[in-house]
């Protein structure tokens, strides 16, 4: 989503939350006050919506003097960003530019401490979200994963083929989804194939699978279809992920595994938001 959709989008939220006006605001805020204001952190976290933030104020002529980076390690009491403008403007856009920077943050925080529980024990491993979002609201949840160090995977259903069981049941056979896949689809598409026992994966890798998910796997099965893999020398052809169940609670096992993606629902359904406030200082 570019700048210009991103600042479309804010408009059609925005319209939905002012409705006919702001009255409390209208009715004691002379229209040509201008002030000061701040949006401060009560949590320590990674700071996501930098971008997003410019544009709410750009929308409400409001003028930044100050606004952290994205990715950025904030502490509690921190200034996230300082503007000045009218002060009805300010009120106005309060609780959407809040709303917006407390989501991003908190799902850039624990997408980031995930990352690091996972390269104690694999350096190279990513972490990645997966469709587990919020309607009308995902690319801003993926956009946090990814400022948080995190991978986004799939935006949208037409950036990778993945064949999971509902595909396989109707096609039939997972051999045939996968050529089909590869018949009726640009060669610049990767496939992935999901599978949930690991006796199907040397055939999922000899049909021309490009990426394996293995989905709702135990530990020790992960470890039983990468021996499996080793055994016949296809593991270098093939990218592994991991998915379903996994928490921050056991995501060390699995990162141990040796596998090369762990996608996490949790990142954009089970996040806690970070707390901020904004605060009108002059």
């Amino acid at each position: 989503m570019d700048e210009v959709l991103t600042r479309d989008f804010i408009k059609e939220i925005m319209k939905s939350d002012l409705g006919y006006g702001d009255i409390t605001t209208n009715s004691l805020i002379n229209e040509n006050m201008v002030v000061e204001a701040k949006v401060s952190t009560k949590e320590e976290g990674i700071f996501a919506g930098a971008k997003i933030a410019k544009v709410i104020l750009e929308l409400f002529d409001l003028h930044p003097l100050y606004i952290r980076q994205d990715g950025e390690q904030i502490g509690r009491g921190d200034t996230l960003l300082a503007f000045i403008g009218q002060a009805q403007s300010i009120l106005n856009c309060e609780r959407t530019l809040l709303n917006f920077l407390m989501r991003m943050s908190g799902i850039a925080t624990l997408t980031s401490l995930a990352l690091n529980i996972a390269r104690k024990l694999n350096n190279s491993i990513r972490i990645a979200s997966t469709r587990k979002t919020t309607p009308g609201f995902s690319y801003f949840e993926k956009k946090a994963v990814e400022i948080g160090g995190g991978d986004t995977h799939r935006f949208r259903l037409d950036d990778l083929i993945l064949i999971k069981d509902n595909h396989i049941a109707l096609v039939g056979d997972v051999e045939q989804a996968v050529r089909l896949a590869k018949q009726k689809t640009s060669f610049s598409k990767k496939i992935e194939v999901e599978i949930t026992t690991p006796a199907d994966i040397v055939k999922i890798v000899e049909a021309g699978a490009d990426i394996v998910m293995l989905d709702n796997m135990s530990v020790s099965e992960v470890k039983q279809a990468i021996e499996l893999l080793i055994k016949k020398g296809f593991r270098k052809n093939v990218i592994l992920e991991v998915s379903g169940g996994i928490t921050l609670e056991n995501l060390d096992e699995y990162a141990e595994t040796g596998v090369d993606i762990i996608s996490m629902g949790v990142l954009t359904h089970s996040y806690t938001s970070l707390n901020m406030s904004l605060e009108v200082i002059s």
